[in-house]
């Protein structure tokens, strides 16, 4: 006789949902607008476009940067 006879479906550990920031954008500091000035002399200006609307809502540089390279390119 089997000692496992828990059902591993009922067992199973529901998945985390993906939690958005809403509403209040944050803005940028003086420092941030510097930066991404200096990342616009490489980039295109979707690329820069998509980069401005994450970090005003929340996302740091780098993983602004980072979901832009994957949406639009370099």
């Amino acid at each position: 006789m089997p000692y496992h006879t828990q059902d591993k479906k009922a067992k199973a550990k529901p998945k985390k949902k993906v939690m958005f920031k809403k509403g209040k954008k944050m803005g940028m500091s003086q420092a941030q607008r510097d930066k991404l000035k200096e990342h616009a002399k490489h980039h295109s200006t979707k690329h820069m476009s998509v980069m401005k609307k994450m970090m005003k809502g929340g996302s740091s540089f780098t993983k602004a940067h980072n979901a832009a390279k994957k949406m639009v390119g370099k």
